[in-house]
């Protein structure tokens, strides 16, 4: 309406201008073109409130979801998040709004332990043994993990969405018990920094209210276990796939945490031994900002303990993909697994 109103304005004025210029003095029309201006300037100031408003509204909200939902987003190195939420299943929707590949993993922190005491007994312990391994210093950093403190043996992995490209939503869905959790991202800059060290760790307060969701219906699962790696059924279709993961059972590897799945799609040429040397944390190189090229990651779930299943959905298009845990040497393993997804023929009439 109001840029109607100034194209009115504009033609009226320039018509009035035109005969005053004939009819009367200089200052006039100086005088005229001052109060013209004055009201596109208004037109404008309003205009470019409303469009605030509008994309405010347009952003996901983090707050407020309904029973079940916790949506979450990054734009740099934060979650945004609700920080209470019932127990039950739980469908995280998080979306990578930054320029970096990240993920989301939950803790169960023992009681009585709080996101302080990760940034004080925790943190520091896993930069200082990183920065030692990354000036050479191996058996140094190493022995940095003495430091942690007995209770980080009772903290347990509870899932969580697996490694994510920028400007994706990856949606995974476990059952949460109440408690304490901590949310982290430890993907690493080039310089070796944890993003958790530089801020991308929060708390979430799991209560004992129940949202009474049910978990997702699954169209194909896959079987993770130490012994027959990733198990799934490779006639996979392209469209959308909710996969149900399944952990026969758990261990822990050398990087300090257990198998899970992430979903990769792989471009032309890509090499499959860079991206297996890059996802292990522990190597100086592995898990850094940016990922090696060619590959792109679209969810997963994060390490569960055995018997626990997590749910994840994707639409896979035509193209190369592959399953991957996040531990060293995962082909020796059986935990990188490729496959192709082909494109769907169009019918002929």
């Amino acid at each position: 309406m109001c840029y109607n109103l100034k194209i009115t304005i504009l033609k009226s004025e320039v018509m009035k201008n035109a005969l005053y210029f004939l009819k009367k003095s200089f200052a006039s029309l100086v005088f005229q073109s001052i109060f013209i201006l004055l009201i596109l300037i208004g037109c404008k100031d309003k205009k470019s409130n409303e469009e605030s408003i509008v994309l405010s509204e347009e952003k996901p909200k983090t707050e407020k979801s309904e029973p079940g939902i916790v949506e979450v987003i990054t734009n740099n190195m934060d979650f945004q998040m609700a920080k209470s939420i019932p127990s039950g299943w739980t469908t995280f929707k998080y979306r990578n709004q930054s320029a970096d590949t990240h993920f989301l993993i939950l803790e169960k922190y023992p009681e009585g332990k709080t996101i302080s005491n990760a940034k004080k007994e925790i943190l520091p312990v896993f930069q200082n043994a990183m920065d030692s391994i990354n000036t050479g210093k191996q058996e140094a950093g190493m022995a940095e993990f003495g430091n942690l403190p007995d209770w980080f043996q009772e903290v347990i992995f509870m899932g969580g969405t697996g490694l994510i490209a920028p400007e994706k939503i990856a949606q995974t869905t476990v059952n949460l018990e109440p408690g304490t959790y901590i949310i982290e991202c430890y993907v690493k800059m080039n310089n070796g920094m944890f993003h958790s060290y530089l801020g991308m760790i929060t708390e979430l307060e799991v209560t004992s209210e129940k949202n009474r969701k049910e978990p997702p219906t699954p169209t194909s699962e896959i079987t993770i276990s130490s012994t027959n790696g990733i198990e799934f059924k490779d006639d996979l279709e392209a469209g959308r796939h909710i996969f149900k993961v399944n952990f026969k059972d758990q261990i822990l590897y050398p990087n300090f945490v257990g198998h899970d799945v992430n979903l990769v799609k792989i471009k032309e040429g890509a090499n499959l031994k860079t991206l297996e040397k890059w996802i292990n944390w522990l190597d100086p190189k592995g898990l850094i900002s940016p990922i090696p090229e060619g590959f792109e990651f679209l969810g997963g779930v994060q390490d569960m303990p055995a018997g626990n299943s997590g749910y994840f959905s994707v639409n896979l298009q035509g193209g190369r993909y592959a399953f991957i845990a996040e531990i060293p040497d995962a082909s020796k393993h059986k935990m990188l697994k490729e496959f192709e997804i082909k494109k769907k023929e169009l019918a002929l009439k």
